[in-house]
Formats: structure tokens, sequence, C-alpha cells
């Protein structure tokens, strides 16, 4: 009859082992928009879909990558993440499994003489202490009846796969800042040949207008404004130094080296900027973005933890059973089969009253998984807010640096008129002097609007979920 009972126990569990009573909550449908801002796609297909050293053709650039995917302490926690969470999965499958212990314990007692247990001992065994030896395996194992376990199960899967997608966007961070700051590398050396070009000029102009001065041709004044003019060229040089030592020293850092000089073997005027940057469309980032994954895969762990605490409500089945060898005497513990004995129960617990907290923890757990839906609609809006950015960035860049470009042009066809001008006489040194400070200005800024082009393609590339693969 017992027996029958532990069986209808088990019966009981296996049949209900299968229910669920928490109902998962769905992601928003339609969230990204049909286009982005100021780009209409040609097709699907989008730039994001590149593997990194397709899109990354310079060997410098990937070599520095390279280095940082592998030295980078960032990349590296974010491993030791995954290491950690698949540890947790690992684990979380082997719920279904019943627990097994092994326990060995052998003790001796002596009871007081007066005392009840004593008289009765020695009544009957005629002995004052009494020993007890015992060997046992007991087995622990809860029925998921109301897929406690399961969601215990969906939980750690997401969380795992949570990992993995933060690796993700870390690396197609740590891409993005590795090659934007070898542009801006590359940006400071272009500068910095400017400013030494420029400087070079500078004296030449200063060794004339000083003959002039000799000759009486012109004043103290316009050696000073011209010295002034050498002096501002001559201090851009160490400011640009002190910049490309320190943009070596963070591109070290985020490579995972120690500060020192990063070799170059391009030059900026040598950098193209990619012509054919198609988009695609928005609904593609749904599955691109590692973080939009991320905040997807924390949206699962909230149902999972939502299905964990409802369960917590229910009644929960347990059956134990142990079995083992028993005696009162060492001499014949080991005795077959008469020091055998084994036990099998089974219980039902309903929580009934502990103070709300398991109704709380059940508001708690559907509060974070309402904030997680908020979050995955952010992450969306941020996203597509990024790709916005970016290629409008692009686009007004190459209207900029071609307005650019042509006004640097004019401007070194003035600066070399006015030098053969002030020679021959036919203009002073304030038409020298303005026209070299403009060229200056004007060729840093063309420089400058160069390295933001080739970081907004960059910034394009990342911020449509390229870099990580």
């Amino acid at each position: 009859m017992k027996r029958f009972n532990i069986l209808s126990i088990l019966l009981f569990a296996i049949i209900w082992s299968g229910c669920s009573i928490s109902q998962n909550l769905a992601l928003p449908d339609s969230l990204a928009p049909k286009m982005f801002r100021n780009a209409a796609p040609k097709d699907s297909s989008s730039i994001g879909d590149l593997p990194l050293k397709n899109f990354i053709s310079d060997l410098t650039v990937q070599n520095l990558i390279d280095t940082a995917l592998v030295r980078n302490y960032d990349m590296q926690i974010a491993l030791k993440n995954i290491d950690a969470a698949e540890v947790l999965f690992k684990q979380s499958k082997l719920g279904y499994l019943p627990e097994l212990k092994l326990q060995v314990t052998a003790s001796s007692s002596r009871p007081s003489d007066n005392s009840l247990n004593g008289l009765s001992l020695n009544q009957f065994t005629g002995s004052t202490h009494i020993e007890d030896y015992n060997a046992n395996l007991g087995v622990f194992w809860e029925a998921d009846i109301w897929g406690k376990i399961r969601n215990q199960k969906a939980g750690a899967l997401a969380s795992f796969l949570q990992t993995g997608e933060a690796r993700k966007a870390i690396q197609t961070r740590l891409v993005a800042n590795v090659a934007q700051g070898y542009y801006n590398l590359l940006m400071l050396d272009a500068q910095l040949e400017i400013a030494r070009k420029n400087l070079k000029l500078n004296d030449s102009t200063l060794r004339i207008i000083n003959l002039q001065f000799d000759a009486g041709q012109v004043t103290s004044l316009a050696i000073q404004q011209a010295e002034a003019q050498q002096l501002n060229a001559a201090g851009l040089i160490p400011r640009l130094e002190q910049n490309v030592a320190l943009q070596e020293n963070a591109l070290s850092v985020l490579i995972g080296t120690m500060p020192k000089s990063i070799n170059r073997l391009s030059r900026l005027d040598q950098m193209t900027i990619p012509q054919d940057l198609n988009a695609g469309f928005p609904s593609s980032l749904l599955s691109r973005r590692p973080d939009i994954k991320s905040a997807e895969l924390a949206l699962n762990v909230a149902n999972a933890r939502v299905g964990v605490a409802k369960a917590s409500l229910y009644p929960s089945l347990v059956i134990t059973a142990s079995g083992g060898i028993n005696s009162f005497k060492a001499s014949n513990w080991f005795s077959m089969p008469a020091s055998l004995f084994g036990m099998v129960s089974g219980g039902i617990t309903q929580p009934i009253f502990q103070r709300g907290q398991l109704k709380s923890n059940l508001a708690l757990a559907k509060i974070d998984r309402e904030k997680s839906v908020i979050q995955f609609r952010q992450s969306v809006i941020t996203a597509v807010g990024e790709v916005s950015d970016e290629l409008t960035k692009v686009e007004k860049l190459k209207t900029q640096y071609s307005i650019a470009e042509k006004r640097a042009q004019t401007l070194q066809q003035a600066s070399r008129n006015a030098s053969l001008l002030f020679k021959s006489g036919m203009a002073n040194y304030l038409e020298v002097i303005t026209a070299q400070g403009n060229l200056l200005q004007s060729e840093l800024e063309l420089t400058s609007i160069k390295t933001e082009q080739l970081n907004a393609v960059v910034g394009l590339y990342r911020s449509l979920g390229g870099g990580w693969n």
C-alpha cells in the first residue's frame, strides 16, 4: 500500500512537471522605423554585415585591433564573464537531476546512570554507553511541477548568451576606438608637418623683411609682426608633439600595452573615404546590434524570474530516499543483510504565510520585466539615433571637406602670389603675413575634417553593429 502511494506521488509529479503557470511577455512589434533619417537604402545589405578585415583594409589598423582584442583588459574581463556564466548555465542544466549524498558516521554516547536512558541501557544491554555506526546514500528530488527549474534553466541560458552579446558590444566599441585613435594620430602627424612647413615659410619671410628693414624700406613694426607670426607657428609644434605623445599613450593603453611609440606606415592624405556606405534597413539592427540583442535577452531573463517567483507561491513536491547499513556494534556493521536499512518518503509543501515576501518577490519580478521592455525600446531608439547621427556626419562632412579643400587650394595660390609680389615690391608685408596665417589655418582645418570623415565612417560601421564578426 505504501509503495502504491509513493508511485502515485511520482506519477502525479511526472504528469504536472510540464505545467507552466507564467506567461512570457513578448517584445513590442514594429519598433524600428522603415528607414533611417537622411538615408534611402538601396537594398537590405549594410556595411554592418561586412567582416572587420573587409571594412578596414589598413594593415597597421588591423594589427592594432588584433592586439587590442587579445590584450585589452575590458575584453579579458568580458571573456571571464562568459566563462562564469557558462559555469552557472551548466549547473542549471542539472536542476532536473536528484541530489545524491553519501554520509558515513560513527558515534558513541554515555548517558547518565541516574537517567532513564542510562537505566534502560544498562538493563537491556548491560553496557554504560551506546555506539552507532551508519553509512547511507540519500537522494533528494524536487519535482518541477510549476516549471520553476525550467525557468531557472531558461534564465541561466539567457544570462549566458547576454555575456556573449556584452563581449560583442565591447569589441565593436574597441574596434571603433582603436581605428579612430589611429586616424587621430595620422591627423596630428599631418598637422605637425604643416606647422613645420609653415614655420620655414615664416622664417623665409622674416629674413626678407629684415633685409628690407636694413635697407630702410620697412619699419621695426614689420619685423615685430613677422616675428609674432613666426612664433605663432613655432608654438604649434611643441603643442602638436605633446598631443602626438598623448594620443600614442592612449592608443597603447587601449591595445593593452605600456605607453610607447606607435608605428605608422600610412599618411592621412593616403586614407580614402568609402563612397558606398549603404546602411540597409533599421529592422536589421534588431538582429545585428549586440546591445539590442542583450536587451532582448534581458527580457528573457526577466520572464524566467517571473516564472520562478510565481512558482514559489505554489506547492512543491519533494521525494526523498535513503538506504545503507547501520549497526550499534562495529563488529557487525557490515553484516549482510541484517545491517541493511532503507526509507522512501514524499511530501508536498504549500507556502501559507511568509509575511508577504513571496508575493513581493513576484511583484518586483514583474516590475523588472516591464523595465526590461522599456530598456529594449530605449536601446532600439538609441541605436537608430546613432546610425542617423553618423549618416548625417558622413553626408555633411563630405560637403565641408569639398569646400575646405577648395579654400585651401585658393589660399595656397594666394600665399605663393603674395610671396612673389612681396619680393618684387608689389605687395606689403601685411599681405604676406595674412596670406600665410590663413593658409596655416585652412590646411589644419582640412586635416581635421578629413579625420572627422574617417571617424564618422568607423562610427557608422559600429552603430550598424559591425566590428564583432
